[in-house]
């Protein structure tokens, strides 16, 4: 090797060790749907396990409570020039984890994170836990700032948009800094030209011009007026309910949660869903519709809970294990004690094409301690009892299997409807478009002659 290449060899191994430059500015954000599978799938992404996103379509107890939700996240139709509020002054919202939205569309991803990050049941990952850390102390200025410039966050949220959001992001992005531009130098031409008209001149302005300035005075009022479409969070942290919007100054207290001192009937009747509902009536009353018509719905609702396909999963998996321990307090000989239907059926009901029919991976915290005392009640059964209930457990497993396959079923739609989403067609539709040229048909498909023209169609002939 001469000198010239080993030169060459250090230059690019010297480039590749030196660290990339900060982006202290931070890209743009691209928009992304309200779809529970499009955010269900951000948050596992990011490395939050153990939840997913669903739909509500009421708020009232009998339609939430169950679920039993970490947070909510409320999606409406956002005015510019009405909705951001003054800055708060509130001592105990400086205990909760909160981050201002300093980049457009990146509100799903800042509702999100404003909302898990202050529940501590939630495993958000090594990536969020280091973040959260690092975060923890700083203004809700510098948490959106660091959000925006952070090296996993924005290309994670921008995975999930369509890529033609993505190309109008960067478009928007373009356009804005040449507005900008464009608006200085209007200023140093309006600043040369300070002067004001002649007399004469002004009183020439006719009714028309007075018209034509009037509808600029309106088409610049409805610019302001621009509406688009925004997301906020509802979370219980620190005793006491959270409206966690990015785009005010700080969390807004909705209510407070019962303390300690509280009697134990009261703590059982209040839920933070109960503190958190006027206010979600307020907002989907304030929101809700437009024009007075309740059919035109501007707004949606999504609840973070636990993953329904670990629960599912869990499930089939403790009635696995329970089986087991019901066939070996049973003894040998058990199959004799049980309907033959069911323990042909106990030979298909716990397999899987994926996998195996053996006890496998589970995911709740306390699914031991649940299997210990579960094995102890089994322990004390007679063997009669203990076959009616191995037959029971063979009932429930056909249950839990359905449960488990609709859970499959959606996540692989989900994957496809991600799959559609991401994909890039353009680049195949400018191929077809100039194969088509190329072979001469696109002008007849596009009624236009060989040289371009349109042609003129056939006039009816007329009766004479």
């Amino acid at each position: 090797m001469d000198v010239d290449q080993q030169l060459e060899q250090a230059t690019s191994l010297q480039e590749e060790i030196q660290p990339q430059p900060l982006d202290l500015v931070g890209g743009p954000f691209a928009v992304i749907e309200s779809d529970p599978g499009v955010f269900t799938s951000l948050t596992r992404k990011l490395g939050i396990t153990g939840l997913e996103l669903i739909e509500l379509y009421d708020i009232e107890p009998w339609a939430v409570d169950h679920l039993n939700p970490y947070g909510l996240i409320f999606c409406f139709m956002w005015r510019k020039d009405s909705h951001r509020a003054t800055d708060f002054n509130d001592p105990a919202a400086e205990r909760v984890w909160f981050a201002n939205q300093l980049s457009d569309d990146a509100c799903a991803t800042h509702a999100i994170l404003n909302v898990v990050l202050n529940c501590p049941d939630v495993d958000i990952g090594e990536d969020l836990r280091s973040f959260r850390l690092e975060t923890e102390a700083m203004s809700p200025v510098m948490k959106g700032l660091a959000i925006t410039n952070s090296p996993f966050i924005r290309p994670i949220h921008n995975s999930f948009a369509r890529p033609s959001d993505l190309r109008a992001s960067l478009n928007n992005l373009t356009i804005t800094t040449f507005e900008e531009e464009k608006r200085k130098e209007k200023e140093k031409k309006a600043a040369k030209k300070a002067s004001k008209p002649p007399p004469a001149k002004r009183a020439r302005i006719t009714k028309a011009a007075k018209g034509k300035q009037k509808e600029d005075t309106s088409d610049k009022e409805d610019d302001e007026e621009e509406e688009s479409y925004h997301f906020i969070g509802y979370v219980p942290s620190n005793g006491k309910v959270w409206e966690l919007d990015g785009l005010k100054s700080g969390p807004l207290e909705v209510g407070e949660l019962p303390g300690p001192s509280a009697r134990a009937e009261e703590k059982v009747a209040i839920k933070w869903m109960d503190v958190v509902r006027p206010a979600l009536r307020m907002k989907m009353e304030k929101y809700g519709g437009s024009g007075g018509d309740e059919s035109n719905i501007r707004f949606s609702l999504l609840a973070i809970v636990d993953d329904t396909y670990q629960k599912a999963s869990d499930e089939l998996e403790f009635l696995k294990r329970e089986k087991i321990s019901l066939e070996r307090r049973m003894g040998s000989g058990w199959e004799a004690q049980v309907d033959p239907s069911l323990l042909q059926s106990s030979k298909t009901v716990f397999h899987f094409p994926d996998r195996s029919s053996e006890p496998g991976k589970t995911f709740a915290r306390d699914f031991g301690s649940r299997k210990m005392q579960r094995d102890l009640e089994i322990m004390k059964m007679s063997v009669d009892e203990a076959a009616r209930t191995w037959e029971d457990c063979i009932q429930n497993a056909f249950k839990a299997k359905v449960g488990v396959e609709d859970e499959l079923t959606k996540s692989i739609r989900s994957n496809t409807d991600h799959v559609k989403r991401t994909f890039d067609y353009e680049p195949f539709l400018r191929e077809y478009v100039h194969s088509l040229h190329k072979e001469g048909l696109l002008n007849a498909l596009l009624n236009r002659d060989d040289d371009g023209r349109k042609k003129r169609g056939r006039k009816k002939p007329t009766k004479g």
